[in-house]
Order: C-alpha cells, then structure tokens, then sequence
C-alpha cells in the first residue's frame, strides 16, 4: 500500500510537472502571438496610409475646383480682366468714339485743402459700348475764348478706354497750385468736349461745378486723360 501511494504521489507530481511545462509553453505562445500583433498593425498601416493618400488626393481634387471658383470669383482679378475688356482689346477696339450726347460728365473736388484738384467721371448713358478717345477738352470759361487746359503726357493710358454701357471712366484735373496769390477765377459751370479719333468731336458738355464752384488758375491747369481707374504716378501731378 505504501509502494502504491508513493507512485501515486510521484505521478501527481509528474502531471504538475508536465502541466506547468505546458503553461510555460503557452506562454512562449503567448508572447509569439503579442508579436504577431504589430505584423498585423504593420500590415494595416499600409492601408492607413493608401486611405490619407487617397484622401490627400481627393483634397487637392476639391482644393483645385475650389480654386477655379476662387479665381472666377476673385474680385481682384476680375477687375483686371474687366478693365482689360474696356480697354479696347479685340472686337472692342472697334467701338465707335463716344459722343457727348453718349456720356454723363461730372466734377467732384478732391479730399484737400484748399482744393488744387478735381475728378471728372464720365458714365456711358447711350446703352451701347463707345470709346473714349484722349482727354477731355476743357473750357474754363466762354468756350471760344477760354484757354485750352494742355493734357499731362504720363497719364495716357496704353489703349483708349471703350466703355460698356454703365460705366465709368475717370479723369483727375489740376485747377489749382493752392497759393494764396494765384490769379484764380470762380467758375460755377464749365465745358467738356470730347475727341473724336484725334480731332475735338462736335458738340460738349456743360459741367455743373460741385457746391461752392471752382476758384481756378488757368495758367496752372492740367488734365490728365481718360483712364478706367486713377493710377499712383500717372495720375499725379
């Protein structure tokens, strides 16, 4: 009986023996699936990374027709593209000289004191496009004896403005040196004539000076030609 219960003993010991080696087994299996983890994060990363590219790819796609929006929208470039139009670029070009029965002149005193400039803007009324030719001819005074105002060369844009129905186009006119001791003349109206081609056309414009008139200087008057927007330099002087 003793003989039995002492192989009985080693036996049980053998089976806790052969247990806790195979728990260390699985352990070491264990630790080999732990590894295969990142091989199998590894493998999804490639996945991760097609799934930005693709996404990156998608982004410029919108990012792209985004921009084409942009730059329809844009109002900067708009407005070059616009003044380019006006300029007299193609079919434009042909345009026929504007008349004065074809714009609507005004003055306006610029922002100083005292006042040494005016701005001349000229809106095409006639409902068809028409160009602007050189500047305008201004008579400070009676228009058969009034001395012509010269035009200041720099300010000559590169083509004649052709202006579409509606729009404006500019012109800034030096009234005055701002002395004390000038020979001005208070002037309340005025007239504007118009180029046609490079002859003065037939007919102008009277021009209601702003409140208050005009105390001009005709020895120091000058004008600039007509222009879509007035531009730094060429416009100064």
């Amino acid at each position: 009986m003793r003989t039995n219960r002492k192989h009985t003993v080693l036996a049980v010991a053998g089976i806790a023996v052969l247990s806790l080696g195979l728990t260390a087994c699985g352990g070491s299996d264990g630790t080999r699936d732990e590894g295969a983890a990142p091989t199998s994060s590894s493998a999804s990363a490639p996945s991760a990374s097609a799934s930005a590219s693709t996404s990156a790819v998608v982004a410029g796609d919108t990012a792209a027709a985004g921009g084409g929006s942009g730059s329809g929208g844009g109002s900067a470039t708009n407005a070059s593209k616009n003044s380019q139009g006006t300029k007299g670029s193609g079919s434009s070009s042909r345009a026929a000289s504007c008349t004065y029965k074809d714009v609507k002149i005004t003055a306006a005193k610029v922002d100083e004191t005292p006042t040494e400039h005016i701005v001349l803007t000229a809106t095409n009324t006639s409902g068809r496009a028409c160009r602007l030719d050189g500047y305008p001819l201004i008579a400070f005074g009676e228009i058969q004896t009034a001395k012509d105002v010269p035009a200041v060369a720099k300010s000559k844009p590169a083509a004649p403005v052709v202006l579409e129905p509606g729009a404006p186009a500019y012109a800034n006119v030096r009234i005055a040196l701002g002395g004390a001791h000038e020979d001005n003349k208070v002037v309340t109206s005025f007239n504007v004539n118009l180029f046609a081609g490079g002859d003065p056309a037939e007919g102008s414009v009277v021009v209601k000076a702003p409140a208050g008139g005009l105390a001009v200087d005709e020895a120091a008057a000058k004008t600039g030609y007509w222009t879509p927007e007035l531009r730094n330099g060429a416009d100064e002087f």
